[in-house]
């Protein structure tokens, strides 16, 4: 049949009378508004009548056949035996059968009940209960303005004549079921979210139990493992369950709303939230199943009724019905615990899809924990790490007191290369390095620790500021061709009140002096340490009596808000005002004066660790030192008796005399038997009473048990016994032996 242009009309409709979608051939059309929706139903310029109260698609001037299914007919074509009208159309305006020509003929002049049909519907589409518009702000699907199909005059014939309309709360059924598992979805989300924000093991339970309630729950316990297996270790003996964490709904006036309402009280058992605080699990009793079992399960289940009481207690009920929910908490290897959530009575109970969000609930939390457990021993080693190498406690050599203070660049790098020490020499003098080895992590530990005991053994032999730094430059080498570190090693002599400084790339030390005036020690920087082919320079200062020396590392005084050189002018700033505070003629306290100092870096202002060591030189006055040279003859172990009864009275310390002149008799005859060159004799008098005996022998005396036989070897037998301590330390020039005696007074106070 032609249209009205002469034009061959299409005898099917494009879409599929099955399916109600387009046919493949024909073009989806394009959603139109609600006008251009009605004036396609009323039959307007741009689509015509087709006889059944819709509208065709414009012609476009081309011929469209539809394509048809093997085997079906053309919708609009009788079947044999059936009344075949315009499929949709109302009922009473179907065609009869006829044949093709009178069909033609309907469509080519449209009835008058076929426009009263095409006007009916665009009177239904301005209507509140229309479909064009109203179905899509009612949430049902809108009118796309497309050719109706059998199933759109099904659900018309369906609809009731009061109004009512099964589809449609079917449909609303299916969206708030799908508003429901969109809330879920978004609470998971948020609450995954939080539960990763944790990096410890409170944070991630805390996440858990704040995400949880009252949102998904009302009350949550939380059991974990005691003790929380690491890794791969395999833990013995029984496995128990510890009560980390609970958490419920507040019977406090709500005090974040501001409106003084009170939140729900939960109607549960008084003795629910008072759970046991230890569960041993039972090989092979209802909890182990449970918790082998993995899944969430629910509490009005037989494996939740029998695990329950073994978890939280035999006195303890459990509320009835689906309001509690037990689900395991598995790990990477192995399940590390359980989380129990209750809701009270005056809340829906759980459904099944809750049992989904407890899963998942339970899957991050156990997998925090497991993270937080191997980031906490990590964290654990590294700060062992770090302090073992750094000193556990300073020495108290004689003439100067020490401080120190070590910050790590942050909470989550507890690892780093700075480190300083302190290390006594002969002579009463004492070493004091400090370092920084480059880099925030294990390498950079295990680098400075290296460096730290070669410093260590290379100031064991006295040998110069600057020699030492060329030897640690040669170890860094040997360590590897990357292995850069700058130090700065000084050494105070306590009896010449002087001090001798070499750097290798350190920032300069700080001198307060006893008046309140600070200064920047003039020390050549040299080349950090690992360069190679440097030579490095020493200095020689003044260290007066009262005095305080300041070494530290860079992370003191740079940062990203400030360079090195301003950071030095306010730490001498610093210095200079704390010294105000105690008055101009008392130095302040050591250990408040290293406090003072951190403070200039600010909390956010923290790049890099933090290595500082404060010396306070008291000195050793000229008053309180003896000093001689014996020659090594036969009666220069009685000279030094002489010489030493002679001090000891002027110390008013004749009560050692006996035992002073026994020891130095000893020493000074085994320095004779073996010294070609002069012996030194030195009594320093501090606290305690130090005898010094120096000899160009490099070889060190050992302690020995001497035979019934022998005529010799019980000289340092009986300087063991009789001292406090005593020592011998190898010098570029011989060796020193060394032995100090606490005066009677001295030992009175102690």
């Amino acid at each position: 049949m032609a249209d009205h242009r002469g034009r061959p009309a299409a005898s099917a409709s494009p879409a599929d009378p099955a399916s109600g979608a387009p046919h493949p051939d024909e073009p989806e059309p394009d959603t139109p508004s609600r006008a251009e929706g009605h004036e396609g139903r009323a039959g307007g310029t741009d689509g015509r009548n087709d006889g059944g109260g819709r509208t065709s698609p414009a012609c476009d001037g081309r011929t469209r056949t539809p394509r048809r299914r093997q085997g079906e007919a053309a919708v609009g074509d009788a079947e044999p035996g059936a009344n075949a009208g315009a499929v949709g159309a109302p009922p009473g305006q179907r065609e009869g059968s006829g044949s093709g020509p009178k069909r033609r003929e309907a469509h080519d002049e449209p009835r008058t009940s076929d426009r009263n049909a095409a006007t009916g519907a665009a009177r239904r589409s301005r209507s509140p209960g229309g479909s064009s518009g109203a179905g899509a702000e009612h949430g049902g699907t809108p009118s796309i303005g497309h050719q109706r199909t059998a199933p759109d005059a099904l659900r018309e014939s369906v609809a009731g004549g009061d109004g009512s309309d099964p589809l449609g709360e079917t449909r609303g059924a299916e969206a708030a079921a799908a508003s429901r598992d969109g809330d879920r979805l978004r609470f998971v989300g948020a609450a995954t979210r939080r539960i990763a924000r944790g990096i410890d093991l409170d944070e991630i339970v805390l996440g858990l139990c704040r995400a949880t309630v009252p949102t998904f729950a009302d009350v949550i316990l939380v059991y974990l493992r005691d003790p929380l297996p690491v890794g791969d270790e395999r833990p013995v003996g029984p496995v128990v369950l510890r009560l980390r964490r609970t958490d419920r709904i507040p019977e406090e006036p709500d005090s974040e709303t501001g409106s003084g309402g009170r939140i729900p009280m939960l109607h549960l058992q008084p003795d629910l939230a008072q759970a046991a605080e230890l569960a041993e699990v039972r090989p092979g009793g209802p909890l182990a199943e449970v918790l082998r079992g993995v899944r969430p399960v629910f509490g009005d289940s037989a494996a939740a009724r029998a695990a329950l009481p073994e978890l939280l207690g035999q006195t303890h009920a459990v509320p009835g019905g689906q309001r509690a929910v037990l689900a395991p908490l598995r790990g990477r290897r192995r399940v590390i615990g359980a989380a129990v959530f209750f809701r009270g009575v005056d809340r829906p109970a759980f459904e099944t899809d809750d049992l989904l969000v407890a899963a998942q609930l339970a899957t991050h939390t156990a997998l925090g924990v497991d993270k937080a457990v191997l980031y906490g021993r990590e964290a654990y080693i590294a700060d062992a790490l770090q302090r073992t190498m750094l000193p556990e406690t300073l020495p108290q050599p004689t003439g100067v007191r020490l401080a120190s203070r070590y910050l790590p660049a942050a909470e989550t790098a507890r690892v780093g290369g700075d480190w300083y020490d302190a290390i006594p020499l002969p002579g009463s003098r004492v070493a004091l390095v400090v370092g920084d080895v480059m880099g925030h992590s294990m390498t950079s530990a295990a680098i400075m620790g290296q460096l730290r005991t070669t410093a260590q053994t290379l100031a064991g032999l006295d040998l110069p500021p600057q020699e030492v730094l060329h030897h640690l430059d040669e170890q860094a080498q040997r360590l590897g061709s990357d292995r850069m570190a700058t130090c700065l090693y000084a050494v105070y002599d306590p009896v010449a009140h002087r001090i001798v400084v070499a750097n290798a790339g350190h920032p300069p030390p700080v001198l307060l002096h006893l008046g309140g005036r600070a200064e920047v020690l003039r020390v050549p920087p040299g080349a950090p340490i690992g360069v190679g082919g440097v030579d490095f320079e020493a200095v020689e200062l003044d260290a007066p009596a009262g005095a305080t020396l300041l070494l530290y590392t860079d992370g003191l005084v740079e940062s990203r808000l400030r360079d090195v050189w301003t950071g030095i002018e306010q730490l001498r700033e610093k210095l200079v005002a704390t010294a105000r505070l105690t008055g101009l003629d008392h130095p302040p306290p050591l250990e408040p004066l290293c406090d003072e100092v951190l403070d200039i870096v600010g909390p956010g202002d923290r790049d890099d660790d933090i290595a500082l060591l404060a010396a306070r030189f008291d000195g050793i006055a000229p008053s309180d030192v003896a000093y001689w040279f014996l020659d090594p003859h036969e009666q220069a172990p009685g000279k030094a008796r002489r010489l030493a009864r002679r001090a000891l009275a002027r110390w008013d310390l004749e009560e050692l005399t006996d035992s002073v002149e026994l020891l130095i008799s000893e020493v000074v005859t085994n320095a004779v038997r073996y010294a070609e060159r002069p012996i030194t004799l030195r009594l320093l008098r501090t606290d305690v009473l130090r005898c010094e005996v120096g000899d160009d022998v490099p070889q060190l005396p050992r302690l020995r048990q001497a035979r019934p036989s022998d005529e010799g070897g019980r000289g340092l037998y009986l300087v063991n016994k009789l001292t406090r301590r005593w020592g011998a330390t190898r010098l570029s020039t011989g060796k020193v032996v060394w032995f100090e005696l606490v005066p009677p007074a001295a030992s009175t106070q102690r």
